[in-house]
């Protein structure tokens, strides 16, 4: 891969790795460092990724930075989703609705890491299966099933869309 070639994929790549960091990370700082460390892989390995293969490999190295991270907070993190959680809940019960993209990335952060992964990768950013399992390592049978059980969990939580409104 060139200079320009690399740069390129800063330009083309960089706005959505940024959004599926944020997406597994919560934090925005993090967030950010996760990108910072997936371009600074991919440099250090310039001359062996190719520019085709280079979205793949950014968000593979994206999606293995970002577990690494988590694991790495997990305490830290398992805090802070439980206040969030209580603040959302409390935030419905004063006012009484709630915006339902905000509904919905709450109940999305109660699903295991690996269903939020590909369930973000399949319907945030479009991702085919073939190219999910690709990212996170899995088969495409499993990326299908932890689609289907995240799907099935999100719906079992939401219950009637009557308690979204």
């Amino acid at each position: 891969m060139t200079i320009s070639e690399y740069n390129q994929c800063v330009d083309l790549y960089s706005d959505g790795l940024y959004r599926f960091a944020l997406s597994l990370v919560k934090l925005e700082q993090d967030a950010e460092d996760v990108v910072q460390d997936c371009f600074e892989k991919m440099w250090k390995k310039h001359d062996e990724v190719s520019f085709v293969k280079a979205k793949s490999y950014l968000f593979t190295a994206c999606h293995h930075t970002a577990i690494d991270l988590l694991r790495r907070k997990n305490k830290l993190i398992q805090i802070e989703i439980e206040k969030e959680s209580d603040i959302q809940e409390n935030y419905i019960q004063i006012h009484g609705k709630k915006n339902i993209k905000e509904v919905l990335f709450s109940l999305l952060e109660k699903l295991p890491h690996a269903q939020q992964s590909v369930l973000l990768l399949r319907d945030y950013e479009g991702y085919a299966y073939d190219e999910i399992a690709q990212i996170t390592g899995l088969s495409v049978e499993q990326v299908r099933v932890y689609i289907f059980r995240a799907r099935m969990k999100m719906r079992e939580m939401i219950g009637k869309m009557e308690n979204l409104i």
